[in-house]
């Protein structure tokens, strides 16, 4: 059999480890992967800039390209983009609903509008991200005005380690919410990867340019 055409993922830098651990885990050497800065979720008017950017300098190299992104507070403009470049990207609006799945992150939604969510990635990085992104480090007396309308963290966990779970404890006491563990693991990022690496796409049809 002929070695699969290389398919580029595309890709947030807070998915860096997690896409790379699920590419190692099921020996998915095909894939390619490129993130753009995890730090952009702060600023997400240049996620569809830097998306576009990354798929006009892999054109002609790749047999398909992929986005694990979701909207990302977008606006849609990632949408656009996309959809004019002829790239798919994973389905949702951001990755603690493609972790968790649509219907059980509607329904918790639903039942709890206070919540306030946690990943693997942004428990490993809560004091860089969140409390010296948001400034308060500095601006202690700003935590009321971010977090007063919620009630709860829930931590969406893709790994079992016991260590995360205590940051994130940790990180929910520092906010004065409550806590909450769910053990998700990769979600629907681990079943996109999977039918990519199968040659399908998200609903099932083979690919022939992946199954050579």
């Amino acid at each position: 059999m002929a070695p699969r055409p290389p398919v580029l993922l595309i890709a947030c830098g807070a998915l860096a480890r997690e896409v790379t651990d699920l590419i190692r885990a099921n020996g998915w050497d095909h894939f390619e992967v490129t993130c753009l800065p995890a730090h952009f979720h702060n600023t997400p008017q240049h996620i569809a800039g830097g998306v576009a950017a990354k798929i006009h300098k892999a054109r002609g190299r790749y047999a398909e390209i992929l986005v694990l992104y979701g909207d990302c507070g977008t606006g849609g403009e990632l949408d656009q983009v996309l959809e004019a470049e002829g790239v798919e990207r994973i389905a949702g609006p951001h990755c603690y609903e493609f972790y968790m799945g649509a219907v059980d992150f509607a329904a918790l939604a639903e039942a709890e509008p206070g919540c306030f969510y946690l990943t693997d990635f942004l428990a490993r990085h809560f004091d860089r991200l969140i409390v010296k992104g948001l400034g308060l480090d500095r601006f202690p007396e700003l935590l009321p005005d971010y977090f007063g309308n919620y009630t709860k963290l829930v931590f969406l966990s893709q790994v079992d380690d016991p260590a995360l779970v205590k940051d994130a404890e940790a990180a929910a006491e520092r906010l004065g919410l409550a806590f909450e563990h769910r053990r998700t693991g990769y979600g629907e990022l681990g079943r996109f990867m999977a039918e990519a690496a199968q040659g399908k796409d998200t609903d099932g049809r083979a690919d022939d340019r992946l199954l050579a």
